[in-house]
């Protein structure tokens, strides 16, 4: 098939839905379909050779320097170009001016619209929005969320618990649940040994990890707090942080005040095709206590470098942690938290057993899989879509 991506968010820019992006596109290409993408331009944005992937200049998003709001007028001009009409069906992948555009441009072309919710607004909003009540805010998310989605022919969602949040939503569109899934090269061992040297931490340092966007909703302040109750068991335990984002300033005086700057190590984004990798294996366990998650793509890549994970199971992560046996999964609680940590980071035995386990665990997740599913459910779309006598009426405008 013919698929035109179209995204307010992609690469360099690090989270999970450039991840999911890229990852689903690759193996679709490889698939023999062809996959032309729509995205905001960057700086050293970096892609020299690849011709269907068509950046559009933006501006800087207000109190958010990582991102860029695609100007409307540009948009639509790249969305004149031969890659972008000669397609049989629009994937949007953010809720901002690629949602409008997506949705005209494939109504323009006759042609069937889908969308993957990648992000769960509900509890995202109050962190960005804090001027607006916290019942105001879910229920704007709920209201636009519902708006949105009943202009689209199909919707994908990460996880049953996402998708579950959306039909309680009153959302009635199509959901098929579908994750992004790990590519080959994620399984490719990383060097910790290398990792830790970069960095300067010692070889038998004992290190919790915690992997993405340092963002308000990840909860990682909690994260902080466990690290300090873990200090007392085990005395030379670390917290590595990676990644960036608007939280970071405040992470930071949470870790002054708790006299934590020996114990907590920031060091921003990585290259995803090796450091990363190495930053993983680096890691005695992985840490994770986000609320808002649709998959938790960043469990599965600790789990294929063969790092147990500590993690709450809270909406997608239940779906990744469901039955593995490579992750101890806790409530958000401190005490529970801290000594599972603590456990594991005296325990090399047990490490070393749920680290092979995470390794299997993560091999159900292959991005292969998932990227024919994606195919199959394009294609089920396409064949809905052209059933529809509205959709033909379209066609002919």
């Amino acid at each position: 098939m013919r698929i035109l991506f179209i995204s307010d968010v992609y690469a360099p820019r690090v989270n999970g839905v450039s991840t999911s992006i890229a990852t689903f596109r690759h193996d679709l290409v490889n698939d023999g379909h062809h996959c032309t993408l729509v995205v905001p331009d960057y700086p050293a944005a970096g892609e020299a050779g690849d011709s269907s992937i068509l950046r559009v200049p933006g501006r800087l998003v207000p109190g958010d320097p990582e991102d860029r709001l695609m100007k409307w007028r540009a948009l639509r001009g790249v969305l004149r170009d031969p890659l972008c009409n000669d397609i049989d069906i629009v994937h949007i992948h953010t809720p901002f001016a690629a949602h409008y555009a997506g949705v005209r441009h494939a109504r323009r072309l006759g042609v069937p619209v889908v969308a993957t919710y990648h992000t769960y607004f509900e509890h995202y909003l109050q962190h960005y929005l804090p001027a607006i009540p916290i019942v105001a805010a879910r229920s704007l998310a709920r209201w636009f969320t519902r708006r949105q989605c009943a202009e689209l022919d199909a919707l994908i969602s990460p996880s049953n618990s996402m998708a579950d949040a959306l039909r309680a939503y009153g959302v009635t569109t199509p959901i098929e649940v579908l994750p992004t899934g790990l590519p080959t090269q994620s399984f490719d061992r990383g060097a910790g040994l290398r990792f830790r040297q970069r960095h300067g931490i010692a070889p038998g340092r004992r290190v919790m990890l915690y992997v993405g966007r340092t963002a308000h909703e990840k909860n990682i302040e909690f994260l902080v707090d466990i690290a300090a109750q873990v200090r007392q068991s085990v005395a030379d335990a670390l917290l590595v942080i990676a990644g960036e984002g608007p939280a970071l300033p405040q992470l930071m005086r949470r870790v002054g005040e708790l006299g934590m700057d020996n114990h907590v190590q920031f060091i921003g984004y990585l290259d995803r095709r090796q450091e990363l990798l190495d930053c993983y294996h680096s890691a005695d366990v992985f840490v994770f206590a986000s609320r808002t998650e649709t998959q938790g793509l960043v469990l599965l890549e600790a789990m294929a470098q063969g790092t147990p994970v500590v993690s709450t199971a809270v909406m997608g992560t239940k779906d990744v942690l469901a039955g593995a046996e490579g992750a101890v999964v806790v409530p958000e609680e401190r005490t529970a938290f801290a000594n599972a940590v603590v456990q594991l980071l005296n325990d090399g035995g047990t490490r070393s057993l749920l680290g092979n386990r995470a390794r299997l665990d993560a091999r159900r997740w292959a991005s292969r899989a998932m990227a024919l599913r994606l195919g199959e459910f394009y294609q089920r779309v396409a064949a809905r879509y052209v059933e529809r006598p509205d959709a033909l009426v379209a066609a002919k405008a």
